[in-house]
């Protein structure tokens, strides 16, 4: 089995081509940047990412040019599909992408700063219960926590 989830935010905005033809197809190429698990004993404290490429095709293409920008924060499923070629110099090259076959939005768009007018699914303009919130958590205290 090949299945792929990621979460992580858009390094920058996606890169929309159209193949040519009788039926133009849109394909959007873009790259998530996901944090690795930081670990405790890390001396520098800093959080750690990879960079993964990730191509989308026809709708998830459109949708991506439409609502994705540097910066947004999504959820993908897909699959890993390797490939190769012979770059202007005669070396091979070899790549690696995840072919998107699903991509949500990973947070609210109040929490994005965005303001292209789009509301994710479930998100409302109803005042929340405060029973319902998360409380803050002062600095510092994280480390004790043990999750």
């Amino acid at each position: 089995m090949n299945k792929v989830i990621l979460m992580g935010r858009l390094t920058r905005d996606p890169d929309i081509r159209y193949t040519t033809g009788d039926e133009a197809r849109a394909i959007a190429r873009y790259t998530l940047a996901v944090d690795r698990r930081m670990r405790r004993d890390r001396e520098d404290g800093q959080q750690t990412a990879d960079f993964i490429g990730c191509v989308a095709f026809g709708k998830s293409a459109e949708f991506a040019e439409k609502y994705l920008h540097k910066g947004t924060k999504i959820c993908v499923t897909g699959r890993i599909q390797t490939g190769s070629y012979t770059n202007k110099e005669g070396q091979k090259v070899y790549t690696t992408d995840v072919v998107v076959e699903d991509q949500e939005f990973a947070e609210s768009k109040n929490a994005s700063g965005g303001s292209d007018g789009f509301v994710p699914a479930g998100a409302s303009d109803a005042p929340s219960n405060a029973a319902d919130e998360f409380m803050n958590i002062p600095e510092g205290v994280n480390d004790d926590l043990p999750f």
